[in-house]
This record gives C-alpha cells, sequence and structure tokens, in this order.
C-alpha cells in the first residue's frame, strides 16, 4: 500500500471514530421533530433549547461526515457541504417559528375555533419546517449510509 493510501486509511479511521462519538452523543439528546399542541412559554423555551442544542451537534456530527467523505471523494463532499447548509437554513427557519410561538403560545391549540389566518399559518409553518427538518436530515443520512457502503467500508475493514 503506498504512503498517500495509508495516511488516508488512518484518516478516515480516525474520522470515522469522532462521527462515531459524535453520533453517540447525538443519541443521547434524541430530539424530536414531531409538533407538540402545548400551549406554555416555559414548553417552547425548554423545546427551544432543546433543538438548539442538538442542531449544534448535528451540524457537528454533518461536518464530521464532510470532512471524512471529502478524503476519498472532493465531489461528493462538496455535494454534501451544500447539504449542510440548507439544514441550516431549515434549522433557522424552524427556530423563528418556534419563537414565535414562544411568544404567543395560544397558536398552536387547534381546539381554538377563533384562531387568526397567521396564527393558522405559524401553526401550519412549524409543521411543515418540522417536517422539512426531518426528511433533509433523512436524506443526509441516507447518502452518507449508501457513500459509506460504497468507499469506506472495504478500507475500514
Amino acid at each position: 500500500m503506498s504512503a498517500e493510501a495509508e495516511n488516508n486509511k488512518k484518516m478516515i479511521k480516525e474520522h470515522s471514530d469522532k462521527l462515531a462519538e459524535l453520533g453517540m452523543e447525538l443519541s443521547k439528546i434524541q430530539f424530536s421533530y414531531k409538533v407538540e399542541e402545548k400551549t406554555s412559554k416555559e414548553y417552547w423555551q425548554k423545546r427551544i433549547k432543546n433543538f438548539e442544542e442538538y442542531n449544534t451537534k448535528s451540524l457537528e456530527y454533518y461536518n464530521q461526515i464532510f470532512s471524512l467523505v471529502k478524503i476519498t471523494n472532493k465531489e461528493e463532499s462538496n455535494r454534501f457541504l451544500l447539504q449542510i447548509s440548507k439544514f441550516r437554513q431549515l434549522s433557522l427557519s424552524l427556530i423563528d417559528t418556534m419563537k414565535k410561538i414562544q411568544e404567543n403560545p395560544s397558536i398552536i391549540n387547534s381546539k381554538d375555533k377563533q384562531q387568526s389566518q397567521w396564527s393558522k399559518e405559524i401553526k401550519n409553518a412549524i409543521t411543515e419546517q418540522s417536517n422539512n427538518c426531518l426528511n433533509h436530515e433523512r436524506d443526509m443520512n441516507s447518502f452518507f449510509r449508501d457513500f459509506y457502503e460504497k468507499n469506506l467500508k472495504s478500507i475500514l475493514e
């Protein structure tokens, strides 16, 4: 094996170990994108805090994937970097909507028959944005699983 190939294998192993560690930390956070109809300001404060913590760790995790992919395929890593950027945008949008609900938690109450159009739009937005974040993360994870199987598994064995 050439020196460059040996060095790449070592770097892949290091990034893979770090990725596994981040994955364990991320699994402990256990954020759910499911939208709950909770009407307390405290609930939404806690939800925002939990999502920000989850989002920070997720971005760390996805950046580690980017670094790992970049070792073997720069073109694919650039595509993944765009996916990370989109995830960041989706997350910021979700946080913004959660903050609107935090300011006026009754927005989320589906039993309120006198909701304004604005309240209905916010309620629809939180559901749509949560789904967008969830689906985008699924796509990112699916990309990495496929990439791992095709490009990294044989190197790490």
